[in-house]
């Protein structure tokens, strides 16, 4: 895979498998996004492999769907989703999580799978030009919220 085209990390003082159970269940992802307000998924899929869920994101008073489908799931390491719409890829994000002797650094990153002629067609639906930098503040806020809820505990 090639370089992510927005990424972060962060160290919090909590097992690594606390955390990987926030991210690993969307439900919990969804409440500590910066853009994704409410996931919707068959409760007994919820984190395994091959699973799909709905994401209902929102920026500002623009709304909109996405349909992931969890990549990678692998227990206190690592859990990903690709997300499509209409059948077209726009995104990779990926949780990978590595033990520390505190507790664990978390590094989340996403790939822009959006064609060259998509990307266009999706600034007035999310109100985002620039991907980019929008997804690098919201990485850097989401890991901020993962932190703080994982170390409450």
């Amino acid at each position: 895979m090639t370089s992510p085209s927005a990424s972060a990390q962060i160290d919090i003082d909590a097992p690594a498998e606390a955390v990987y159970a926030i991210v690993s269940d969307p439900r919990g992802l969804a409440a500590i996004s910066s853009e994704t307000t409410k996931v919707l998924h068959r409760r007994q899929d919820a984190g395994r492999q091959g699973a799909y869920f709905v994401g209902l994101n929102q920026n500002g008073w623009r709304r909109w769907p996405t349909i992931s489908r969890i990549a990678d799931a692998e227990p206190g390491r690592r859990f990903a989703f690709d997300v499509n719409e209409l059948g077209i890829p726009v995104s990779r994000w990926e949780y990978a999580i590595e033990p520390t002797s505190t507790g664990c650094r978390v590094v989340e990153s996403t790939w822009d799978r959006r064609p060259g002629w998509f990307k266009p067609v999706t600034t007035p639906f999310t109100g985002v030009s620039d991907r980019v930098t929008t997804n690098t503040a919201n990485i850097q806020a989401t890991l901020q919220r993962l932190k703080e809820r994982a170390e409450r505990g």
